[in-house]
């Protein structure tokens, strides 16, 4: 098969690597109201499917040490779009809330003046994490001059 033969093309899901389940699904269902779609509860075998309306978005596993690692290839982060600002607003308040670890302080745009913009955190495993909505932010200088926002942080 060829990919000019692939007529739709979407992301399924996306699986991350944690440390300790139950804390990680505790901070993801809170954060984005995930349903526990499946689960996985042999002590050495411990995982979840997350989702929303039916929809599978993330899987979790436990089977992982330490923490996210920026410097090694692999998963840069991961993002979420939703309506609007006001919506990326109160996702923050969740996420400071929670004592995440945030990259900017609140919202910020993409790039130079955008109107699109959004929120950047890590979750308990250092995986980096954005919430944004496509317009609504604040035109104003972005924090990374000369790149996407979403780039490098």
């Amino acid at each position: 098969m060829t990919l000019s033969t692939i007529k739709k093309l979407m992301t399924g899901h996306v699986g991350l690597n944690v440390t300790d389940l139950d804390r990680s699904l505790a901070f993801y269902r809170h954060v984005f109201d995930f349903e526990v779609m499946a689960e996985g509860t042999e002590s050495d075998r411990r995982w979840a499917f997350l989702g929303r309306d039916d929809h599978l978005l993330v899987t979790l596993w436990q089977q992982s040490e330490g923490t996210f690692s920026a410097n090694t290839p692999g998963l840069h982060h991961l993002s979420f779009q939703v309506d609007t600002i006001e919506e990326v607003n109160a996702a923050a308040e969740v996420v400071r809330g929670l004592g995440a670890e945030f990259a900017y302080d609140g919202v910020v745009p993409h790039g130079e003046n955008g109107v699109s913009g959004g929120i950047y955190f890590t979750d308990p495993d250092g995986t980096r994490l954005e919430i944004y909505a496509p317009t609504g932010a604040d035109p104003a200088a972005a924090p990374v001059s000369g790149a996407p926002t979403c780039g490098f942080f």
